[in-house]
């Protein structure tokens, strides 16, 4: 019951590559008729934009000790971008990206929430992109950070959420676009620092996020950094 306490504490404010075809030949064969080539049994159709995000998520197996587990819909802040009010409008890639909803205009995103303890909590975001709407989004994110310094407030069913300020982080560079920045807020009289990176592969975005919700459900001050292991292989896998 704590841990789902803290969730709900934290929420009120917060690439497959393509199958192989056969070795040799181009994947056709004649049907021994009409000599037209047909599809050879061994062709596999290319993974869904889903599909794909799903063999990219880390897992596990990835990150030694941590436990990885769906986001459920009951700590959501919002079910989709087009539920969050915000104002400040230039400031909505920020407000996405703490809680756990994709940037820009994704083909399909993917969320996971990765725990060690009782009390820090690291979600990551995954989306993917048509031509060009990953370089996009990146933008929009970079304008937000530099728009928005003195904070924004967002509302949505889950609530309403005001962040007293948003500050440029320096990260280590990861893809082939990169950035971190920080939010500050103050729940019930405690003020919270969380941090976000953020990093594009291609057509594909990766947002990560941390959260004590231990400290937040026990009004005392936080600043949860994300974990070098989970960063690392998260980016990994993205490569």
């Amino acid at each position: 019951m704590k841990r789902v306490a803290m969730l709900a504490a934290a929420s009120a404010f917060s690439a497959l590559s393509l199958a192989a075809l056969t070795a040799c030949g181009s994947g056709t064969e004649s049907d021994g008729t009409t000599g037209e080539p047909r599809p050879s049994a061994t062709e596999t159709k290319p993974p869904t934009p889903a599909e794909r995000l799903h063999g990219l998520m880390v897992t596990s197996a990835d990150v030694d000790g941590y436990r990885v587990e769906p986001h459920s819909d009951a700590y959501r802040f919002a079910k989709s971008p087009e539920d969050v009010t915000l104002d400040k409008q230039v400031c909505a890639p920020l407000a996405h990206a703490v809680n756990q909803l994709p940037l820009g205009d994704p083909q399909a995103h993917l969320v996971r929430v990765l725990s060690k303890d009782a009390g820090a909590h690291t979600y990551v975001t995954l989306a993917t992109y048509t031509a060009g709407g990953a370089g996009t989004a990146m933008d929009d994110l970079k304008k937000a950070v530099a728009s928005c310094g003195d904070g924004f407030t967002a509302k949505a069913s889950g609530g309403t959420s005001t962040y007293d300020s948003v500050t440029a982080e320096k990260v280590a560079p990861a893809g082939d676009d990169s950035l971190g920045f920080t939010t500050t807020m103050t729940f019930r009289g405690a003020s919270h620092t969380h941090h976000t990176q953020v990093v594009r592969s291609g057509d594909v975005i990766g947002v990560y996020f941390a959260v004590d919700g231990r400290a937040i459900a026990e009004t005392r001050p936080s600043d949860a950094k994300l974990p070098v292991t989970v960063v690392k292989a998260q980016n990994a896998k993205l490569k």
